[in-house]
């Protein structure tokens, strides 16, 4: 994966704006989209894979991430890189098995969970 690249330049979707405005929320998704994958911080891969944007390319690149330190932190708290990736619907996960794997191997190694991610993991791990 060419990390100079952008969302929009790997998945070869330009989304523009919609009539009528947008919120700050889909505005700085459009703008990160932009934006080469490698030089997302932890707060944008958090925001955008919250959004289910761009999982092909960013699940991979959090995954790095998770695997230095699981509980990563953005503009959150602390393991909020984890309960975006934690919190993704169950077909994501069909389409990323061995990813699914990985996750399951760093949660299960935690050996003291933030109660703000306890929810999450338990879902995960029941998945």
């Amino acid at each position: 994966m060419n990390r100079d690249l952008s969302l929009e330049e790997l998945e070869r979707d330009h989304w523009s704006a919609p009539p009528g405005g947008q919120t700050r929320l889909m505005t700085t998704v459009r703008e990160l989209r932009r934006k080469p994958i490698g030089g997302l911080t932890v707060e944008d891969m958090r925001l955008l894979i919250g959004q289910d944007v761009g999982l092909a390319y960013l699940l991979p690149l959090a995954m790095e991430a998770l695997r230095d330190n699981p509980l990563a932190e953005g503009d959150m708290y602390e393991g909020d890189l984890l309960a975006a990736v934690l919190t993704r619907r169950a077909e994501a996960w069909r389409e990323f098995p061995e990813l699914r794997q990985e996750v399951r191997r760093i949660v299960s190694a935690l050996t003291d969970v933030p109660p703000a991610l306890k929810r999450e993991v338990e879902g995960f791990l029941a998945l």
